[in-house]
């Protein structure tokens, strides 16, 4: 795949949830630059995938169809589109992702990230931490990964090393309502690391869109009221930093 795909916006990837630039601006596919993970491509064989990078910066304000600009967050996502949403959930549907370090554009672990999730169009973007302030940041978990439920109780976690391909599935029952998740880094086999758990507040039919890449969410600006401050959405403090995953 190229470019053209990404900036088209046409299968497998929607790439709406941009700034103003180009899709390619702030996503490449990297080829041979960068090894995927080494999980579903053993070493010494063509590899079947290629290391998508993703980035934000400065501009990369989503400005959704109603609501106005987003400027609370900087965010890139791919999603896939919603011709696919059928098939990936009914019955049992287990996601996998691997995620790396873009060391050469490193995260700013003062805020929060969302990097992977299902997006009900029924829902608003929540949160399971409060209200970020300067004076309590970075947190002690700043650089783990979490694996929430739908009720945002965290289900796994685990520190984000640098160098390592960190590898997921999560399965999930759309019919019983239940989570599960498996986790290894590089080429390891996935383990499980939780049993099946209730997913109980999703109720039947809550379903959505399949988002990955880079959500920032803002730090808390002292100078907005209240009400200001809990709508991370469109108010907060961010920087213009080149940030990126793998």
């Amino acid at each position: 795949m190229d470019s053209s795909v990404l900036d088209a916006s046409s299968e497998p990837f929607n790439t709406a949830v941009k700034g103003f630039e180009d899709a390619s601006h702030y996503t490449s596919f990297l080829g041979s630059s960068s090894a995927p993970t080494a999980l579903c491509n053993p070493p010494h064989i063509l590899p079947q995938e290629q290391t998508v990078g993703i980035t934000i910066d400065w501009s990369s304000i989503f400005v959704p169809g109603s609501g106005g600009p987003q400027y609370g967050f900087r965010r890139t996502e791919l999603i896939a589109p919603s011709s696919f949403n059928p098939a990936m959930e009914i019955g049992t549907t287990r996601f996998h992702f691997s995620i790396k370090a873009d060391e050469e554009h490193p995260l700013d672990y003062t805020h929060e990230y969302q990097v992977v999730f299902i997006e009900p169009a029924t829902d608003l973007m929540c949160s399971p931490f409060t209200i970020p302030t300067a004076e309590l940041l970075p947190a002690v978990n700043a650089t783990s990964f979490k694996i929430l439920d739908h009720n945002l109780n965290v289900l796994y976690a685990t520190p984000f090393s640098l160098g390592a391909w960190h590898n997921f599935a999560v399965d999930v029952d759309w019919d019983a309502l239940t989570l599960q998740v498996s986790y290894s880094t590089d080429g390891d086999k996935l383990k499980s690391v939780t049993g099946v758990v209730p997913n109980l507040s999703a109720g039947n039919g809550v379903q959505g869109d399949f988002h990955f890449g880079i959500l920032k969410l803002p730090l808390a600006n002292p100078d907005d009221t209240p009400e200001q401050q809990a709508d991370v959405v469109h108010y907060g403090i961010q920087m213009g930093n080149l940030e990126g995953l793998l």
